[in-house]
This record gives structure tokens, C-alpha cells and sequence, in this order.
């Protein structure tokens, strides 16, 4: 029943199998089943209706499009409906993920823009003033230090560059040695010394973009910058312990998100707590300071607001080609012109806690993270305020139903 394992409902005691029981059948007797029934306000008009989409799940799954995903976002776009795409992914280009989208969507008739699009990293474009020569970690390839250097950063490392310099620092990486010669710069050009540490030019920040690829050694390159003095390589400092030497900022907290395989697989959040972790070993139980930006963080919910707003303003002057405004960071917006607004997402733990904490309306998919039964298995899980739906395409049509528009 509803894709839960009879073993799992036996297994509980006879009151919680009951209630399991009788929220599933809730869940699976409505195609959208409501946990509230909201009041649409008088007299709205569409543009005053704004949607969040998450990606991973609300979309496509892994390489394969949800193909709902089609008809919802063309409809929104025919009748200019603004919405935007808030994703905890990352690790390419703006501009290249919405291509992607596009041709995977069958998008070509009403294309998303690249200004629709904040993934984890894109707030990070607002700190170009601020760091100067930052490490960027995770991301396919080559692709995270183009993004950086796309933003604005002047200096941009990459592990792969520091191991290319001195390979002793990781003896056990996996990284194959045209792939150190095609996604590493040399140790001139990064500033980093072979033989002497004196010669390494500080860090100003480490960047975890995206979901590194060669864990073991990122993890390492990380934990010695965190405990360097004043981010030099090579170094180790004496005092000082309560913070880390260089602030560390994580583009997401996901613990899980959606592919392909059955079951959820552990994203950015894991590396997180590994690294938390291992820096408080090494620091005498010291808690790491951290900055971590994405679902289901205010911080991008702001950012995510103004860019929603801004890409409405876009519609109704025709000006959808000119640049995105580049909002600051925790900057709420002031009297903004929506009167509802929907964060639909497949995890409870980041959309929905996000969009629930945040005041907007939310609406959790089946078809990604999620599963019925859940909300028995693990009653702390955020639930959605305004409903659950089998597909985005029957989020959308709940959500513009309430408020009269369809």
C-alpha cells in the first residue's frame, strides 16, 4: 500500500499501525489532499500569484523528466504567472542549468530564463567584494571555479590545484593525471609552493559550492585550512581554537536528495557533519562556525523573494533579458506585491520547513523524496500548510483554483 513495505505497518504498535493506516488512506483517497483550506484574497489577480519550484524531485529525477513538469511551468509562462526555481543544486552556471532544463522539458516555446533560476551558490555573488581568494569546493569537473570566476572572484582554487602542487598532501586521492592537467591551474598560477609553506599566499575563504566528487581529499584540504594559520597552507596554528582559522560557507544543508535510485542518497548536508565533526576532533571538542546558505535557510528565501519579485517586474515591462538584481544578504524585501505565494518542494526538511518558516504557502510532491507515510514514520517532519499533491502540475492547479484564477 502506497509503496511502504507491509513488514513496516506490522511492525508497529497496534495504535500507531492504526493511525498509519488512516492517514494513508486519507493521503490515497484524494488526488490532492488539503491540510487546510485557505481564503483566497479578493480580488487577485494573477501577477499577484508567485511560485518556488525546487528541482530535484519536483521536476526531473536524476537524468529523467517529471513529466508533468512540462504542462505546469508552459501554463505559468503563457499567462506570465512569475515564478522562480530555488534549488539546493549547484555547481554549474546559471545560464547552462536552465539550458539544460529547457531541452530536458521541452521547454522550447516558453524557456525559462537564467533569471528565474537561484541555485545554492548563486547568493554567494553578493561576497565578491568581500573575498578575494577563496577555495571553491564540489561540483562536477572544472564547472564550480567558472561559476565563481563568472560571479566576480578574482582568485578561485580548487583542491585539484593544491594536490597538482603537492601531491604528498593527499597521497590517496583518485584524481587520474590528465584530469590533474585539464582541471588544475599551475602552482605559479595558484600561489601555492611545493616546498615552502611561507610561500603560500592565504586563503580568504573556503566555498562548498556543490557536492564534492573526491571526498576524502577535500575533506582534507578543508580540515587543514580550517585549522591553518590565517588560511596558509601548510601551517598550523597554536591559538585560537573557538573559530576556524578562515570562514567556511556551505551553499546547502540537504541531507538527502532524489535521483534516480529508490531511495534518497545523502547530498552536502553528510559532508557537513563529516567535516563538523572531524574539525571538533581535532579542536578539543570545539563546535566549527559555519555559514550555510540554502533550503531551509531564511538567507535564500530572502534572496529567492527579491529575485521573485524582480522577474515580476520583468514580465510586465518586456525587460526579461537584463540582469537579475543582485540583492544583499538577510535583506528581506519591503512591501512586496504578492499576495500568495507557493513554495512547492519533495522534502519536508528543506522546502517545507523553509517556505512554512518563511510564511509562504506550500504544497509537497510525491514524486521525489517524499512518501506517504512519512509524517507516521517520523511525526517531527515539517508538514506542508497548504497541501500534498501527486505531481506539480496538481500543485499548481490546486494553488491557482484557491485563488479563483483557474
Amino acid at each position: 500500500m502506497l509503496g511502504v513495505r507491509s513488514g513496516l505497518i506490522n511492525g508497529l504498535r497496534p495504535a500507531l499501525r492504526h493511525n498509519f493506516i488512516h492517514q494513508a488512506v486519507l493521503a490515497n483517497s484524494y488526488r490532492f489532499y488539503t491540510t487546510k483550506k485557505p481564503k483566497a484574497p479578493k480580488q487577485v489577480k494573477k501577477e499577484d500569484i508567485g511560485f518556488a519550484f525546487d528541482i530535484d524531485g519536483v521536476l526531473i529525477r536524476g537524468k529523467h523528466p517529471i513529466k508533468e513538469a512540462t504542462e505546469a511551468l508552459s501554463f505559468l509562462s503563457a499567462n506570465k504567472i512569475p515564478f522562480v526555481l530555488l534549488t539546493n543544486g549547484g555547481g554549474v552556471l546559471e545560464a547552462d542549468r536552465v539550458a539544460y532544463l529547457n531541452k530536458l522539458l521541452h521547454l522550447e516555446k516558453h524557456p525559462i530564463n537564467q533569471n528565474q533560476i537561484i541555485q545554492s551558490h548563486t547568493p554567494l555573488r553578493t561576497l565578491i567584494t568581500k573575498h578575494h581568494r577563496v577555495l571553491v569546493v564540489g561540483g562536477p569537473a572544472d564547472k564550480s571555479r567558472a561559476v565563481a570566476k563568472h560571479y566576480g572572484f578574482q582568485e578561485v582554487l580548487r583542491p585539484v590545484d593544491i594536490i597538482r602542487a603537492n601531491p604528498s598532501i593527499c597521497p590517496y586521492h583518485r584524481y587520474t593525471k590528465r584530469e590533474i592537467q585539464e582541471w588544475s591551474i599551475p602552482p605559479n598560477e595558484a600561489k601555492v609552493s611545493v616546498d615552502d609553506p611561507s610561500c603560500n599566499e592565504p586563503i580568504d575563504s573556503i566555498m562548498v559550492f556543490n557536492d564534492p566528487r573526491e571526498l576524502f581529499s577535500d575533506i582534507q584540504i578543508i580540515i587543514d585550512l580550517l585549522n591553518s594559520e590565517f588560511g596558509q597552507l601548510g601551517t598550523k596554528r597554536i591559538t585560537g581554537k573557538a573559530k576556524p582559522s578562515i570562514p567556511i560557507i556551505f551553499s546547502n544543508d540537504d541531507l538527502y536528495w532524489a535521483n534516480d535510485f529508490k531511495l534518497p542518497r545523502l547530498g552536502q548536508g553528510a559532508v557537513r557533519t563529516a567535516i563538523e565533526a572531524l574539525y571538533a576532533k581535532t579542536n578539543d571538542g570545539v563546535k566549527l562556525q559555519s555559514t550555510v546558505l540554502g533550503k531551509p535557510f531564511r538567507v535564500s528565501y530572502d534572496y529567492a523573494h527579491h529575485i521573485l519579485i524582480d522577474w515580476r517586474h520583468k514580465l510586465q515591462t518586456g525587460d526579461v533579458n537584463t540582469d537579475a538584481c543582485l540583492p544583499e544578504l538577510n535583506d528581506p524585501p519591503i512591501n512586496s506585491p504578492f499576495k500568495n505565494i507557493y513554495m512547492v518542494g519533495d522534502n519536508p526538511r528543506s522546502d517545507i520547513k523553509g517556505g512554512n518558516d518563511y510564511g509562504w504557502n506550500t504544497i509537497l510532491v510525491r514524486t521525489g523524496v517524499y512518501r506517504d507515510g512519512d509524517f507516521v514514520v517520523d511525526p517531527s517532519l515539517p508538514k506542508p500548510n497548504f497541501g500534498i499533491a501527486d505531481n506539480v502540475q496538481e500543485a499548481v492547479e490546486q494553488a491557482l483554483k484557491a485563488n479563483d484564477i483557474l
